[in-house]
């Protein structure tokens, strides 16, 4: 290296800069400034528009912002002035300090007279590196520093940004997180354009482009999420504007609705409402507007089904006015042809009683034994109790509705109140205002309330609740929607079966049965959940991305109840047989601690010798008790583990390089670029560090459901499906060959039956043929012999031979 150095030592050292991509903005003064960003952040929302005849107005988009860009200072020759540090046979071997022509500074390793290991590189306009170096190459993993404060952790190949990586801005509110290749954003991805995190987009890159899938979320809140294409909206994609109450569904060219889709327009009603209203257009859009053929349904029932053009009703069309009235034939410029001011007179009537909500009744006529009584409710607070009342003698049941109707009456406020709560939770937003209370989470305001501690589960409370004509298997469905009054309903059914027994006396009983219920167990404790799903919304919307997956795995595990209607049910041993065969039980998840788990937030089932695992787990319980054990199986040793395979699954790793590969020398080329991997979970957290007050416990309470869910019980449950389906077909499969073995087994059995058949009958007709030739030679020697006549067959003489004794000749005559 010294006779490189003396060399070299009269040459200049003069920046190389490498091409600079036509985006990015060249700084002259210094080759490692920060430059400008490509363009400004895509902050120009859609402005709202009429909520029935326009969709919002589509603003064309600037280039997303992106990551601030870089340019790589090239340098043709790196001098070596002064170095401090251990030498082997004359080369830089060991931890050293170099200090080259022109400023620029090293420390940290050397290996054969090479950077090659951990070391900080400082430029002489005081960017720095540090990180791992590779025979003078930054390579692995590295953290640069720019003096504007600007950071960027993440991966490195040949000195440019190339796998998983963080970004941070020193001057500008921007980060992101994801994955680069050879410099440029390009895979998977998420980009912040504001500190508050409220701007932002997470998906698909392909060199610093927004191609393929992604969501993308405004400052507004509004949101986009679908496919993308040269940073704009293209293919098919899902647009929420909240700031204007619509949403769009279908095809998208370029940032503009173009092809088919759905557009709604909502519209806003009151807190309590659980009818939603909306305008819906279903067909054709050209270039942002209704055009082609499409159908449009109002609000208040009117129904138009044709042609339309640039937002407007044209051609042949059929229109259905809300009092059920039709026309059909042809309409001109958004009117009815033959009649133009007849569909604008509807319309405003129409669109009246959508404002005014005029099509409500205001009373309702209840019918009870075949007689008429007006319910003091209406019909928002309908009772439907007849099943009930059914069970009373029948010259009481009026007196008895009308009083447990003015006891729900008192309690009207307070029960609306508890209804709006748990309607909403685990919904982020609702852009029409409209919540309907699930069972799901009707379960959880009777676990809230207590009423599990009475005698009955919550699965038997569902039997009582669900009626005759209900099919077994929706029973126990999560997702069944109630109705206000279905909810108050509920509550006058469960009331009876719970406190009926401490009423018996002469008198109505409905209203004290509901009364008691109201004062023991809704007042004291509605609204305050304790759940472990429910308990914060951000936890709440976050579970809810997995109750899919999880209502399957519960289904799979039911198994008939024996009480009618003889129901798919899950009980406490189901659970726990559940998790032995998912292999989840371990030194901290034990069989004991699942039962602590699921008694938990119930009564106890179990004394202190023999518990009791026969109670039924509704859905709900279900869920929970699976979050439990997720806090106890994801230790944080689990959680360490965890971390650092991801951190291996995305960190890239250098080639090896051969033994007779050409060595690297200082006098190389050193390239200044960016990364050192950075775990998506740090991240995360260090985010929500800023944004809430005990960022800690949420976010180690999401990443421990997570790894649960996501590395544990999903997979697990693949693995068993799989074993079953391979068990099925191999019961399948041998049930088949069972079948063969005995198709052939009875052919066989056949066959050698025929051949005993035909050797028995070949056996039988040898031994007639022997019988018969004895008889027939019986027959023959009992028979006399007869000549025949002379005449008829002369008898000729056999001649008769003389023997002439030895030595004498005969006679001649």
């Amino acid at each position: 290296m010294a006779k490189d150095k003396k060399k070299e030592g009269k040459k200049v050292d003069k920046p190389v800069r490498s091409p600079v991509p036509a985006q990015d903005i060249k700084d002259e003064s210094s080759s490692t400034k920060l430059t400008d960003l490509q363009t400004l952040v895509n902050e120009v929302e859609e402005t709202q528009a009429n909520p029935v005849d326009e969709e919002p107005e589509e603003v064309q988009e600037p280039p997303d912002e992106g990551v601030p860009q870089y340019e790589e200072p090239t340098l043709s020759l790196l001098i070596v002035k002064r170095y401090e540090g251990e030498k082997v046979c004359g080369l830089y071997e060991g931890e050293g300090f170099a200090y080259f022509d022109g400023g620029n500074t090293y420390k940290g390793m050397f290996s054969e007279g090479l950077m090659h290991g951990q070391g900080t590189y400082t430029w002489a306009d005081g960017v720095t590196y540090e990180g791992t170096f590779v025979k003078n190459v930054q390579m692995l993993n590295g953290r640069y520093t720019w003096n504007d404060g600007s950071v960027y952790e993440g991966s490195i190949k040949n000195g440019v940004r190339h796998g998983f990586g963080l970004f941070r801005s020193g001057t500008r509110p921007v980060s992101y997180i994801g994955y680069w290749c050879k410099g440029k954003r390009h895979g998977k991805g998420t980009i912040y354009y504001d500190q508050e995190h409220t701007s932002w987009y997470s998906g698909d890159w392909v060199n610093n482009v927004k191609e393929g899938w992604g969501m993308r979320c405004y400052r507004s809140g509004n949101i986009y999420e679908g496919q993308w294409e040269k940073n704009v909206r293209h293919g098919k994609g899902k647009m929420r504007w909240l700031t204007a109450n619509q949403e769009y569904m279908g095809q998208w060219v370029y940032g503009i609705q173009h092809g088919y889709g759905t557009h709604i327009w909502f519209v806003k009603r009151m807190p309590v409402s659980q009818y939603p209203l909306r305008n819906e257009y279903m067909g054709d859009f050209v270039n942002g507007e209704r055009h082609g053929h499409g159908k449009f349904i109002y609000a208040s029932g009117a129904v138009y089904d044709g042609e339309w053009v640039g937002n407007k009703k044209h051609g042949k069309g059929r229109f259905v006015f809300q009092n059920g009235h039709v026309y059909e034939g042809e309409f001109r410029d958004d009117h009815i042809a033959e009649y133009p001011s007849y569909l604008d007179a509807m319309k405003a009537k129409e669109l009246n009683a959508v404002c005014t909500g005029s099509h409500f009744a205001s009373e309702n006529i209840a019918v009870i034994n075949g007689s008429e009584n007006t319910s003091v409710l209406g019909l928002i607070a309908e009772l439907d109790i007849t099943s009930l009342l059914g069970l009373l003698p029948r010259e009481e049941r009026h007196e008895e509705l009308e009083q447990v109707e003015f006891a729900v009456l008192r309690h009207i406020t307070e029960l609306r109140r508890v209804y709006t709560f748990y309607s909403s939770l685990g919904c982020d937003q609702s852009l029409d205002n409209v919540f309907l209370m699930t069972k799901l989470q009707f379960w959880r305001f009777l676990k809230d309330c207590h009423f599990h501690h009475s005698s009955f589960t919550l699965a038997e409370m569902d039997r009582i609740l669900s009626g005759d004509k209900t099919p077994a298997e929706k029973v126990h469905c999560p997702h069944e929607t109630l109705l206000f009054r279905t909810f108050l309903s509920y509550l006058v059914h469960l009331a009876f079966h719970i406190y009926h027994e401490e009423h018996k006396e002469k008198g109505p009983c409905l209203n004290k049965c509901f009364l008691d219920m109201m004062s023991r167990n809704v007042i004291p404790t509605a609204c305050h959940t304790q759940s472990i799903l429910f308990s914060e919304e951000l936890r709440a919307v976050f579970v809810m991305g997995y109750l899919d997956k999880c209502w399957e795995i519960y289904r799979d595990f039911c198994r008939t109840s024996t009480r009618p209607p003889f129901e798919p049910t899950m009980k406490m041993r189901h659970f726990l047989w559940m998790l032995k065969d998912f292999k989840l039980l371990s030194k901290q998840l034990t069989a004991s601690r699942v039962v602590e788990i699921l008694v938990k937030d119930g009564p106890s089932v179990h004394d202190s010798s023999n518990p009791n695992l026969e109670p039924e787990l509704v859905f709900l319980e279900f869920v929970e008790a699976l979050l439990g054990c997720a806090l106890v199986y994801v230790t944080s040793d689990v959680l360490k583990e965890q971390v650092a395979h991801d951190n291996q699954k995305r960190s890239f790793r250098a080639k090896s390089v051969s033994e007779g590969t050409t060595k690297y020398f200082l006098s190389q080329p050193l390239r200044s670029y960016e990364d050192r991997e950075h775990s998506l979970e740090e991240f995360l957290l260090d985010e929500q560090k800023e944004a809430r007050t005990e960022p800690d416990e949420v976010g180690l309470w999401m990443c421990q459901v997570q790894i649960f869910f996501t590395t544990k019980l999903f997979p697990a449950y693949q693995h068993e499906k799989v074993l079953r389906e391979k068990i099925k077909e191999n019961r399948i499969r041998d049930a088949e060959f069972a079948e063969l073995r005995k198709i052939k087994d009875e052919e066989l059995a056949k066959l050698i039956a025929e051949k005993e058949a035909e050797e028995a009958k070949r056996q039988e007709e040898a031994a007639a043929k022997i019988s018969d030739s004895k008889s027939t030679g019986f027959q023959e020697a009992e028979k006399p012999v007869t000549l025949p006549p002379k005449a008829e067959a002369p008898i000729v003489a056999a001649p008769v031979a003389t023997k002439v004794p030895a030595g004498k000749k005969k006679k001649k005559k």
